[in-house]
């Protein structure tokens, strides 16, 4: 079974604002926003229902990044 290193805390990720340039914060996986009970749900199921319809394939998890400086959001494929 593939996991996510982001996910489970083995790796640390540093990425800049495409906008400003300032350090992006890792926010978690995307799904965990979709609604209350997401976080809790099969991650394999939720990949199936995201909306990226490879990310299942590619063993990829798919990361909210997040700009305090000027409020920009970017999503990151993440392999895991």
């Amino acid at each position: 079974m593939l996991i996510c290193s982001l996910c489970n805390g083995f790796s640390d990720v540093q990425m800049t604002c495409k906008t400003c340039g300032e350090v992006l914060g890792d926010m978690g996986k995307v799904s965990d926003y979709f609604d209350d009970y997401s976080a809790y749900m099969e991650i394999d199921q939720l990949k199936v229902e995201n909306g990226y319809p490879s990310d299942l394939a590619n063993h990829q998890c798919i990361h909210l990044f997040y700009c305090s400086a000027c409020h920009s959001e970017e999503l990151k494929q993440i392999q895991e």
